[in-house]
């Protein structure tokens, strides 16, 4: 992966409105799921090609250091040539002196060459370092970006169970509400209140009979009444004629 193709993924996912997104979707739970499994396989993807960038600027800073080192050393070695040159142009061995001289330019010669690789390596280790600051940047806002994804995430679907909840609850209330016409126990007390009618029907049909009869027994004993009475008189009578 390419430190642009790194860059564009990090800038992309980290400035992404997650609030917007979610207001977009058609089932915003399957959509933040699906976010959260694109954000974590795209950390995985950038934390690997971080890794190997910083890798790679670690090397170069070793290469400098060896360079800077090295550049160092022969500098050493050539103030060590040129004394030891010195010391045996005043004993007079010229020969001998003209050869540590040779030795000290070749250990300048060596000394530049380092320090030419060491100026040239410190841009790019410059670079280097504010791309790989950038991309930790951006990897830490790709990592926050992830917990506020999964924070919505579960933030919708502890909303979703407690309206799924509350609605059973709701449903459960209506069922056994005995105001409620349509429920079952509002349809079971209004066939008791008819069977009960029935029965007071039935018991105000038969004292209506009972009265009745009652009625008829009265009649007749008024009838009876009347016939004994009508009986002693005839006796009456019959007893006053003979005597």
């Amino acid at each position: 992966m390419s430190k642009q193709t790194i860059f564009g993924r990090i800038a992309q996912l980290a400035r992404a409105n997650i609030n917007a997104i979610i207001d977009a979707a058609e089932d915003p739970q399957k959509m933040l799921d699906q976010m959260v499994r694109d954000y974590t396989n795209n950390i995985a993807e950038a934390e690997s090609a971080i890794a190997e960038t910083i890798g790679n600027l670690r090397m170069l800073e070793q290469d400098h250091k060896e360079d800077v080192d090295a550049a160092r050393d022969w500098g050493t070695k050539a103030l060590a040539a040129s004394k030891r040159a010195d010391q045996m142009r005043a004993s007079g061995d010229t020969a001998g002196a003209d050869k540590f001289d040779n030795l000290a330019k070749v250990a300048l010669q060596r000394q530049i060459g380092s320090e030419n690789e060491a100026k040239t390596a410190e841009p790019q280790i410059a670079s280097q370092s504010q791309v790989v600051e950038q991309l930790k940047n951006g990897l830490n806002g790709m990592k926050e970006r992830l917990e506020q994804l999964k924070s919505k995430r579960n933030e919708l679907v502890a909303r979703q169970k407690t309206a799924q909840a509350q609605l059973k609850v709701h449903d459960a209330m209506k069922s056994i509400d005995i105001m409620d016409p349509t429920s079952e126990v509002s349809r079971f007390d209004e066939k008791i209140r008819r069977e009960e009618a029935k029965v007071l029907g039935h018991q105000e049909l038969a004292s209506s009979s009972l009265d009745a009869q009652f009625e008829e027994l009265e009649d007749l004993g008024e009838l009876t009444e009347v016939e004994a009475r009508l009986a002693a008189l005839k006796s009456g009578s019959s007893g006053s004629i003979e005597s």
